[in-house]
Order: C-alpha cells, then structure tokens, then sequence
C-alpha cells in the first residue's frame, strides 16, 4: 500500500508539549477503558478515500468506509461487504452487485440520512471519479490520480442503478484486476445524498473534510499533527465495535511512538525502529508483530533526464550499489534484497530473475562508453520519514552516494517535507529518487501496472521513473485481460525480463513489516497490504473487563 503507499504527509517532526496539550484537549483522556488510540506516523493526506494514495491515508479512511467487495482481514481474498452478492457476465464486461438490505450511513451536525445504501450511492461514489462533468469531481481539488493510474476512465463503458439494491457495472473489455481495484479505498461508497444537501448549502466542500460513511467508526474530529478521533458506530452493519472510541494520535518519529506505547499513551504503533525489534520483543508489557508485506524499496531513474536516459548510465548505477550491505545495514531481520519489482511472496514473481552482479570496474566502463569516463554530478532524493519498504531514507542515501563515488558518479542529496517529497515524485522532477510501494490489492498488476506501465508515466502518476516501453506495456495490458492466473504470471515474467534489462528501477528491498502492541490489545491482525484496519479490536484490563476477540495475531513472531 506503498506514492502509495509511500506513507501519509509529515508536517512535523515531533509533537511538542503544546501539541500534546492540544491532543488531550482534542481527544479527552487518551487512554480510557474503551478508547484504542494507534499511533500514526503522520497525517493523512486528504480524508476523501477516492484521493488518498499512501498507507497513512487509506489507514484514516477504513475506519469510515466500506466498498462494494473487501479483503478478508490478513489474506489477499476478495469476500462480499457491502455488495452481499454479484455476478459476472460470461464474457466478463458486466459486473453485477446487490447490495445488502437497510445498510445506515452516519451522521452528523449537518446532515440526517432519511434512507439507507442504495444503488445511487454506488453510482455517485464512481462516477465522482469517472465522469469529469459530475458535480463533485472537482470539489476537493483531487483528479483521482489512482482511479486513472488504474486504466479505470478508459475500462469502464457505464455504471447504473437497476433498482435500488441493484447496480450493474460495464466494462469496455474483460478486466481481471476489477474486482480487487475496487475493493481498494478508491471504491468506497460515499452518500449521494449527503453531498446534494451540502451542495444545496453550498458547502460541497465539507463533503471531504467531515466525511460521511457506512463503516464501523463516525469520523469526529481531525487535528493536523495532533490527532485523528472516531466514534464507534452502534448501527454498523457488521456489527458494534468492542470499542466506543478510537484515536490515531499523530507521531511521526518512531522513538517516540515506542515511548509512548511503552507509557501507556498508545496501544499499538507501526514502523518501529529496527534496532528496536529486540528490545520490543523482550519487554513483558508489550508483544511485537510481524508481518510479510507485500512491498519493495527502489530507486527510481528518471529515463526522461539526462544522463539516465543513457541505458549504459543506468546499468553502471545498478552494478555499482551494494545492495546486500544496505539491507544488513538498513534493515535488519526483515530485510530481503530485491531483484524484481515483484515481492518474492506474490504470485507472478519470477525467481529465477538474475540481480546484476556488483562489478564496479565493469560500471566504469560503461560510464566511459556512455561518455562519462570521469563520471557525472548528480542529485539524489530520499524520503524524509521512515516507511516498511524503507525504514531510514537518509541511511540508505549515504549508502548508495558511497557507492557510486567509488565509480565517479558524485551525488548531493536533497529531500524536503513529506508532502512536498511526493508530490515532486509524482511531478517526475527527480533524476534519481529513493521511493516504495506496498501492494493495494495483492495483484501483480497493483505493482507492474501501477508503478511502471505507459499511463502512469503521465504527470502525476506513479511511474516515478516516467518509463514507458511498449512491449512491456503489451504484457501487462494483455496479462489483466486474461481470467487464468497462470497465463497471467507467464506474462508478467516476461515483463520482469525486460524491466531487468532496461533498467528503470533499482530495486533495493521488500521488507516485513512490524507492530508493537501493548498486551491488553485483543484481536488486532496484521495484513499483508499494509493496512492497519481495527474492526473487531478491543481492549482488555480492570476497568474495561474481559475484552471481545483474541490477542493480537503474531505476537513475538511471524504471522502464520
């Protein structure tokens, strides 16, 4: 889910003593018996589910939403949610999905729902993004780079309410990765009647900043670098949750985070330090998770800026970093090197890819080849907060800047703040950039699609590396047409071997991911999209009693 998912927006370092204040104000005693407050690593870069992008964003969104189909908490498997049914036409362009029955929507100060989910939800929620003459596709500002990165304004042909429990949609052509795009937040079913009475008020705008969904928690309060506040949601179809209230307390460095969950002041945080993993491990208050995530670290090569549009530049640069030392030196223990775009544990992944071997004398021949046979000045850029697909940017900067002295290549680097860091990303202004992605949907597509095909080499889109080859293109296009998985990992394969020759990415690392959690956290799992999703999380102790569920999955070890 990591760009996303490349995290949420840093506007601080640390939160001081004012904001803490502020946060207790903002939130009421963050530790009351049923109020689980989960340290975020930042803030979320928009509260519309349809244009967040990183994991800090699609975190803020699940507590508020739900999609049409879902992913069966810690596996990659599509399951019914607020669609309980739907069919598939036999040439697999029709999509047809009934809705469950007197689904409710929150509320709040000013808006009522006078009726429950119906289809013109469903219709309202994609055509916001599909349609650029609907009334709310402009409001926020957005464009829906992910909704485009997808391919989805071109695949999608029509979408209409049958009846009210009724929604078809029809696709241009046979899509196999349409089922698991929308079970992603940008499929999350907002209230077409919310936003007519907002607009009536001429408030369309609030429509984003106090959103309205049909998922366990009401959104509250939000409080950059302070505090994201929910309220459980009674009426939730699934359910109540065992909590009444839940808190993502703001808390971008990761030694803090630790500290305050050792203090009591948070129950659960991810990404901590991976010098800390033992420490966490053996500390009898608390239990540590870990998960293997779908992601990769890489560094990007813009091949539209020269010298990386010269393919002997871009291979010298792979055969001369070290990538073995920066996963030991990085890392730690759930560091893997990466060979493929691909994690090693999605199907589709080829393992037989050969990483190109470090042979620094071979690189310099290549840099003299290319005209460079003093090497070159270059700027490097790495992200500024810590994120599962690279836990120190700064550190692995230093790393790679040392390794290609050694050939010539004198590199200066640079970030900036996390919002700014992406958005120059995503603008293609770097020449060489330190950036990551944790899978969406657990499709290969979500990976090679997403990350390195033609459409999202676009302004804005997520082919950092703005790399366009038309044969790669032709696989991955052809691959999402076809129904058979294994017809569909031949070809993605394929598309790996010429991501290996030409060179768009270095590829660094996957890496699993870890959460510490104090003890009296029940239920809680780890998923293997990034996410962290607390429906059905608890808490148990003295003042809240036995807590519903079970303790948090992967305690002091691997997830099963």
């Amino acid at each position: 889910m990591t760009n996303r998912r490349s995290g949420g927006v840093l506007r601080g370092a640390r939160l001081s003593r004012a904001a803490g204040l502020a946060a207790l104000l903002l939130l009421g005693p963050p530790a009351t018996a049923r109020t689980l407050v989960f340290c975020s690593e930042g803030n979320p870069e928009s509260l519309n589910p349809q244009l967040v992008t990183t994991t800090t964003g699609m975190d803020a969104a699940w507590p508020v939403f739900d999609t049409l189909v879902a992913f069966e908490p810690g596996t990659t498997t599509i399951r019914p949610s607020l669609a309980e049914s739907w069919t598939v036409s036999p040439d697999g362009r029709s999509y047809t999905f009934t809705l469950r029955s007197g689904v409710p929507f929150h509320r709040n100060a000013r808006f009522r729902p006078s009726r429950p989910l119906a289809a013109e939800d469903v219709v309202f929620s994609i055509s916001r993004q599909w349609r650029e003459d609907h009334p709310f596709h402009g409001v926020s500002g957005g464009h829906y780079a992910y909704f485009r990165d997808l391919g989805l304004p071109d695949l999608i042909e029509a979408v209409e309410a049958v009846d009210a429990r009724t929604v078809r949609v029809r696709l241009r052509e046979a899509d196999a990765t349409f089922l698991p795009n929308i079970a992603m937040t940008l499929g999350a079913v907002q209230s077409a009647e919310y936003a007519a009475t907002l607009a009536a008020a001429g408030e369309a705008e609030r429509f984003d900043r106090e959103p309205i969904g049909t998922g366990p928690f009401s959104f509250a309060a939000y409080q950059p670098d302070v505090a994201l506040r929910y309220r459980a949601f009674p009426e939730h179809w699934g359910g109540r949750p065992p909590i009444d209230s839940l808190v993502f307390s703001i808390t971008p460095n990761a030694a803090v985070r630790l500290a305050k969950v050792r203090a009591g002041e948070c129950h659960l945080m991810p990404f901590p330090n991976p010098a800390d993993l033992d420490a966490i491990q053996a500390d009898p208050a608390l239990t540590l998770m870990r998960e293997e995530e779908l992601n990769v670290g890489y560094l990007a090569l813009n091949v539209t800026r020269p010298p990386f549009d010269d393919l002997r530049v871009r291979r010298a640069v792979a055969m001369a970093i070290d990538k073995a030392a920066i996963v030991a030196g990085v890392y730690g223990p759930g560091g893997t090197v990466a060979r493929s775009p691909l994690p090693p544990n999605l199907w589709g992944h080829d393992p037989a890819l050969a990483d190109p071997p470090l042979d620094r004398p071979a690189a310099q021949r290549l840099l003299a080849e290319a005209g460079f046979p003093s090497g070159f000045e270059a700027e490097l850029w790495y992200p500024p907060v810590s994120r599962a697909y690279n836990p120190n940017g700064r550190r692995v900067a230093d790393m790679i800047q040392a390794d290609l002295a050694r050939i010539g290549i004198r590199l200066r680097l640079l970030t900036d703040d996390w919002a700014a860091y992406r958005a120059k990303m995503l603008a293609g202004v770097p020449a060489m950039a330190l950036f990551g992605w944790t899978a969406d949907n657990g499709d290969p597509d979500n990976f090679l699609g997403v990350l390195l095909a033609c459409a999202p080499a676009r302004p804005g889109g997520s082919n950092v590396a703005r790399w366009c080859d038309p044969a790669f293109d032709a696989l991955v296009t052809r691959a999402r047409r076809l129904p058979d998985q294994e017809a569909r990992a031949a070809l993605y394969r394929e598309a790996q071997g010429i991501v290996r020759r030409e060179v768009p990415w270095v590829p660094i690392a996957h890496s699993a991911v870890f959460v510490a959690a104090r003890r009296e956290v029940t239920g809680y799992r780890m998923d293997p999209l990034g996410r962290h999703l607390f429906r059905g999380v608890g808490l148990r102790g003295p003042e809240a009693g036995p807590g519903p569920g079970s303790p948090p999955q992967g305690a002091a070890g691997r997830v099963p």
